[in-house]
């Protein structure tokens, strides 16, 4: 196989990982919410996604390394170790990733997966503002004019619940819009601070960088626990409400920020909006069939301006600076 062949698998290869692992993680995190039987904390699920995110990092960094354990120990030491002070740099991101995944539970477990999917958009817009606030990166006017439809679409489809049916019992979807909504705006703050990071340690690589960021998550993610369900954790045990789908879920999640970065290496913002847009597209459905999702006029049309947002904000500039600044962009979204 040639490296133009081989370019080419791993950029469809990636493109398809990424929709599937969109649409999949927002249904099956609505499904494990949902379902009939003992209720998972969502705090442990966090924490257990981190520390899989955490050995699989090590292991790229092992690879990384030629699979030589003394380089590989060695690396580790000298990076996260005899560097204190550059370790405690992801301290912010640990933070405020560890509350975002929180947040997409409580989101999961109040808006239909179909609903959430399209709401979680709004991260490029948070994305955008920050990196135009941090980065002072210049957005061009289709650009700004992307924002706007896609403000319009989450709102259309915030709208569109009036139409449908009663929420369940328990459900409120003001809460869950106000926790996707916050996950939104801190997915936005640390990416372009992780970028920030990135830009300023090019010596360290983003697997690296990635043991780093987990290996502070898990104190914090362990807080989290203690603070917010400590009594529940106590008294029914961390691994509560866990069978093989809850596993699945932590792997899933786990494996969400992977995928990402095969994307951004192998493929481009256009053919990633593609991917993102079908995800919509399939959560619509698979919400149609499996949870008695109803569609209406308006989440119809505001599912449609935020596709349509996607595409426009993803389309690469003729100016060589304006598109180099978009990639910049784009890659700090998704770290």
């Amino acid at each position: 196989m040639t490296v133009d062949n081989k370019s080419q698998v791993l950029k469809v290869t990636s493109l398809v990982t990424l929709t599937l692992q969109n649409a999949v993680l927002g249904l099956s995190m609505r499904y494990a919410r949902t379902r009939v039987g003992p209720m998972f904390i969502s705090s442990t699920a966090v924490v257990m996604s981190e520390l899989v995110k955490l050995l699989t990092c090590l292991f790229l960094v092992y690879k990384e390394n030629h699979f030589c354990s003394k380089k590989w120990s060695s690396s580790l030491y000298s990076t996260v170790i005899q560097q204190p002070l550059d370790t405690l740099k992801v301290c912010v991101p640990s933070f405020v990733y560890i509350i975002q995944n929180n947040l997409l539970y409580v989101s999961a477990s109040h808006l239909d997966a179909a609903t959430y999917q399209v709401t979680y958009q709004l991260k490029i817009l948070t994305t955008a503002l920050f990196a135009v606030a941090l980065l002072k990166k210049k957005l061009s006017q289709r650009q700004w004019f992307a924002l706007v439809v896609l403000v319009v679409g989450v709102a259309l489809v915030q709208l569109s619940g009036s139409e449908g049916k009663s929420p369940r019992e328990g459900q409120n979807k003001v809460i869950g819009f106000s926790a996707a909504l916050g996950a939104c705006v801190l997915s936005g703050f640390a990416g372009i601070y992780f970028e920030m990071i990135l830009k300023g340690s090019n010596e360290i690589s983003v697997w690296m960088r990635n043991v780093q960021l987990s290996l502070l998550s898990l104190p914090f993610g362990f807080i989290t626990c203690i603070t917010t369900d400590w009594s529940e954790i106590n008294s029914k045990g961390w691994l509560y409400g866990y069978d093989f789908f809850i596993f699945y879920l932590v792997f899933l999640q786990a494996g969400g920020g992977l995928v990402v970065a095969l994307v951004v290496k192998y493929a481009d913002n256009i053919l990633k909006g593609f991917a993102t847009s079908l995800a919509i597209v399939i959560s619509c459905v698979c919400s149609m069939y499996f949870f008695q999702f109803k569609l209406t006029f308006m989440f119809v049309l505001g599912a449609t301006c935020v596709i349509t947002s996607i595409f426009l904000y993803s389309l690469v500039p003729t100016d060589k600076k304006q598109y180099s600044l978009l990639v910049g962009k784009e890659k700090s979204e998704n770290i």
